[in-house]
């Protein structure tokens, strides 16, 4: 790393107070944690502190081939690891044409098919970054492409969902949802939490709850049934207040959760063997298949 880069790259936030009881992290992007703009952080030495604060294993998360490849990789490394496999929804349009787009998806489902690959995401639909018919139509092909292989699979769907509220919902209901699916950062308002609520969706909380501005999170966060919620830190992106702007990490996954007990005025425990629970009933155990 060069000095210049070494000045700009943001430090890393000091180790939360260890947890009681140990959760997951269900949703990583490990694979950045090498990108010296953000701060880098070996996979390993990443997995390494979160194990020392009370977060026993990762879901790491793939958003294009090539880092669904790394993901079902890294999870035959290393037991702390599951995989989740799928191309991004702003990636989908990038192959121009749907016979592109196949191809592409025909390798995501032979990488369902490993044993330590417990779920198809992150995919969805994202208004936010992609438009025009052509792109959409492609991001909406893909995404009902991923939704048939979570199902061939009997794995859970992760869904990326960005300013798609209702297209989403609509396409798993028109299409057939998977029996176990994640909202994974959940951004939706409480009308969107009453619709998880009512088909048993997961709603997966990440540091964006703790921004003061996101009352509809802490809403939302607030009304979801116990077993219906996941934690996640989407790392390297959204860490937690008052770490904003840092690179996250999923040592940091204790900030976020001792702020949904807060939020919840649930006991910090008992918080956290559910979200263990939870996790666990979605993705499977982590030493299956190690």
């Amino acid at each position: 790393m060069s000095e210049k880069q070494s000045k700009k790259a943001p430090s890393f936030a000091p180790a939360p107070e260890p947890l009681e009881v140990a959760v997951y992290d269900n949703h990583c992007h490990l694979e950045f944690e090498f990108d010296e703009q953000l701060g880098a952080m070996p996979w390993i030495e990443n997995l390494d502190l979160a194990e020392s604060v009370g977060v026993k294993g990762v879901l790491q998360v793939g958003v294009t081939l090539e880092s669904s490849k790394w993901c079902a990789e890294l999870a035959t490394k290393d037991s702390r690891v599951l995989a989740a496999v799928a191309l991004h929804p702003n990636e989908a349009p990038l192959y121009e044409t749907i016979q592109r787009l196949d191809d592409a998806i025909a390798e995501i489902a032979e990488l369902a098919k490993q044993p330590r690959v417990r779920a198809i995401g992150e995919t969805g639909l994202d208004f936010f970054r992609t438009d025009g018919e052509a792109s959409l139509a492609l991001q909406q092909h893909s995404f009902e492409e991923h939704i048939r292989i979570a199902k061939e699979n009997n794995i859970a769907l992760m869904i990326h969902d960005r300013d798609a509220h209702d297209e989403v919902v609509a396409t798993l209901k028109r299409v057939g949802a998977p029996e176990k699916v994640v909202f994974h950062c959940y951004s939706g308002e409480t009308d969107l939490a009453q619709i998880c609520i009512e088909n048993g969706w997961y709603m997966s909380f990440a540091g964006n709850i703790t921004i003061k501005r996101n009352q509809h999170l802490r809403d939302s966060l607030k009304m979801a049934p116990a077993e219906l919620i996941l934690i996640e830190t989407d790392a390297p992106f959204l860490a937690p207040e008052p770490f904003r702007g840092r690179p996250n990490a999923p040592y940091l996954v204790p900030i976020t959760a001792r702020f949904m007990a807060e939020t919840r005025g649930q006991d910090l425990n008992e918080l956290c063997a559910q979200l263990a629970l939870n996790t666990e009933t979605v993705y499977g155990s982590w030493s299956e298949g190690f």
